[in-house]
């Protein structure tokens, strides 16, 4: 009995390990960049319905489809939109540190999903 009990715990232990890990591991998944494009207000304009004459997250990975495989396509397309040169003036994008702005850039190339 008391064996069956240590190996309930043992396995109760794995399990919890894993969730934890999996919490740890978060942020590299995709949906992470999702995330971060709702907690940046990103979808305000660029969500379903866009707002008007701006692309939606789906027809920005559609041009942006190009730089796939493009190792540093996404770093240098981040500096241009915290710049303000990539699109017009646009004070949300300038507001992104180039981090986040590389990760957003880097999620809408892989295809925004």
């Amino acid at each position: 009995m008391r064996e069956t009990i240590k190996a309930c715990r043992s396995v109760r232990r794995r399990g919890v390990l894993t969730l934890v890990l999996l919490a740890a591991l978060w942020p590299g998944l995709s949906g992470a960049s999702s995330q971060l494009a709702l907690a940046k207000g990103c979808y305000n304009c660029h969500g379903e319905p866009p707002r008007k004459n701006v692309p939606s997250f789906s027809q920005l990975a559609l041009s942006n489809a190009k730089y796939q495989g493009q190792t540093d396509a996404a770093r240098k397309l981040a500096q241009k939109l915290c710049e303000g040169t990539l699109f017009a003036h646009i004070a949300a994008h300038e507001r992104l540190s180039e981090k986040e702005a590389e990760t957003l850039i880097q999620w809408v190339i892989d295809g925004a999903k």
